[in-house]
């Protein structure tokens, strides 16, 4: 019987966002194919450094805890390698014990084809044509941004911050307040319709599954006191009142909570960043990443309005 990946959290993820690639990359540039597949056998048994995305996907991963029988999470490798080099990869995930067992290797080519024949809700790479190709194909992606990234063994939760707009529903009342810039325009529409639920942005079903875990978590606190849970989600939004009873309303409409939800009223968003520390946050402006990024993992997702011109995507229907 195959193994059934549609009703779990489906990661798809490029090497370049699970590991530091800096090095082999720069003699792939330098020096060509040939040096660089002669670096990657040489180097083959030599763990890569964690990358900015790996403290997320091992919380993840530790979320499999609750179901070993069926685990709930699944990661996926997409690489850009040839099998013959990605095997560093492969040795790298094994050095540092992450259950990582389903991989494809592309030899250059685009992985986002790929995105649905393995159910993916969420496909991650520091490589930003690949993202932006996934995206304008409808499919849920984000740019891993760089940044200096420590991993704090000791810390088991893992937080996850989202940007509203443009992230979990679509660019609808973006694009309402792109169009006039003016707020009371936004504030205007979103109270006329305070009780009508968004529709779905890029990454709604990725906070579904997530959500879905959430409540695994719940039930397991009800059968053992002592269980500390692990998922901590938070909303982290440019919104403030009263535009904000939407996005509680449409949040309510698809049975999803969130832990935390900061209304920032345009206050700069890096201000509650570094106090709550996540271990992912996605947002579509790079403008509301760059300040924070360099320290805290960051995701753009170049999805809607606010991305016009790195993709034409407007004319994308998300289905629930």
């Amino acid at each position: 019987m195959p193994f059934d990946l549609t009703n779990r959290l489906v990661v798809g993820l490029a090497s370049s966002a699970l590991f530091d690639l800096s090095e082999s990359d720069e003699v792939f540039r330098s020096q060509g194919e040939q040096a660089y597949r002669k670096y990657q056998h040489e180097n083959q048994d030599k763990p890569l450094k964690r990358g900015v995305a790996f403290p997320f996907i091992r919380r993840l991963l530790s979320l499999n805890a609750l179901a070993p029988n069926d685990p709930p999470v699944e990661v996926i490798l997409l690489s850009r390698n040839d099998p013959d080099t990605g095997l560093r990869v492969m040795n790298s995930i094994e050095y540092y014990g992450l259950p990582i067992t389903r991989a494809v290797f592309l030899q250059g080519t685009s992985p986002h084809l790929y995105i649905p024949a393995f159910d993916i809700e969420l496909f991650l790479s520091a490589n930003p044509a690949d993202v932006n190709q996934a995206v304008m194909a409808g499919y849920p992606a984000g740019q891993i941004l760089e940044g200096n990234i420590k991993d704090e063994n000791s810390d088991k939760q893992l937080r996850i911050a989202f940007d509203f707009d443009g992230v979990i529903v679509d660019d609808e009342a973006e694009s309402v307040y792109q169009g006039s810039h003016d707020l009371k325009d936004f504030h205007g529409h979103e109270v006329s319709r305070v009780d009508i639920p968004h529709n779905p942005g890029p990454l709604k079903k990725f906070l579904e599954r997530i959500s879905n875990i959430q409540k695994l978590e719940m039930e397991k606190q009800d059968t053992d006191a002592s269980y500390v849970p692990v998922l901590r989600v938070s909303i982290v939004t440019a919104r403030n009142a009263p535009s904000h009873k939407r996005v509680i309303n449409t949040m309510r409409h698809w049975g999803i909570m969130a832990n935390e939800a900061f209304f920032m009223g345009g206050v700069e968003k890096s201000k509650v960043l570094e106090i709550l520390k996540p271990h992912m946050f996605f947002d579509d402006q790079r403008n509301h990443l760059e300040p924070s990024s360099s320290r805290l993992p960051s995701v753009h997702v170049p999805f809607g309005v606010t991305n016009k011109d790195l993709s034409v995507i407007k004319n994308r229907k998300l289905e629930e």
